[in-house]
């Protein structure tokens, strides 16, 4: 492969102003989410965060953290946890999403790092990394939930992540539509829009928590990994709902 093609760079505090993030391509006008996005971002560089894209415009990224720091009710020493990478449309296929992976990788290694995980599911999920693609690199189930989801991890020294034990609960007291979120992806922002207004229309109870400490995502009773649904007290996806999906939970 020709390298010009692999043209990458890293978000810094000093660019993240100007540069686009990749999940919605705007030209002009400003987009609430990628906004939102941003300032979360700002945040989060501070810490060791990783936001690696391709250098157009283009769905070429991968999102990386500390563990330790990660927006997730997921506990283990020294680890690095994968967020989302992502390669969409005409760039698929190319070498583009191993390219990340791998830098990711040596990343983690070069930094002294046990090893990287992220969140899977025994069916895959829409809006998770795919996982058979990480299976690739030697990724690995390391702990699961009852709902069907999976922390897989890829150790360098033999220790593993796990599930906090809070994670595995599945269960809140309220039976009205409940939806953690965190502004970690760009498109939350218009699905709550939509979501809400749904619910308003169809007089559905819905309660929206925003999730915006790492401790209350650390705490929550469920896996995430920027948005969670319950409804009638049991949790239900980590997949952002459009309208429809969203009338397929309320008919349970």
């Amino acid at each position: 492969m020709e390298n010009f093609s692999m043209d990458f760079l890293n978000l810094t505090p000093e660019n993240l102003a100007s540069e686009h993030l990749c999940c919605i391509i705007r030209s002009k006008k400003l987009h609430p989410g990628v906004e939102a996005k941003r300032k979360w971002l700002s945040e989060r560089l501070k810490e060791g965060h990783v936001f690696r894209k391709l250098n157009a415009k283009a769905t070429v990224f991968i999102e990386y953290a500390p563990l330790e720091t990660a927006w997730v009710p997921i506990i283990g020493d020294n680890y690095e946890y994968l967020y989302c990478l992502w390669v969409l449309g005409s760039y698929k296929g190319k070498g583009y999403g191993r390219a990340l992976m791998e830098y990711c990788l040596a990343d983690a290694k070069q930094k002294g790092k046990s090893g990287v995980c992220m969140l899977g599911a025994a069916k895959q999920k829409a809006w998770l990394s795919d996982q058979s693609f990480a299976k690739k690199f030697g990724f690995e189930i390391v702990d699961t939930t009852n709902s069907g989801y999976n922390l897989l991890a890829l150790s360098f020294d033999g220790t593993t992540p796990r599930f906090a034990q809070n994670a595995k609960t599945l269960k809140i007291q309220s039976e009205d539509l409940t939806i953690y979120y965190d502004m970690q992806c760009p498109y939350i922002y218009q699905k709550i829009e939509t979501i809400k207004q749904y619910c308003e229309t169809n007089n559905v109870s819905a309660s929206f928590i925003q999730v915006d400490t790492l401790q209350k995502a650390k705490e929550l009773p469920c896996v995430f990994n920027n948005w969670a649904v319950f409804y009638k007290g049991k949790f239900e996806t980590v997949n952002l709902l459009d309208v429809e999906s969203l009338k397929r939970i309320l008919r349970k």
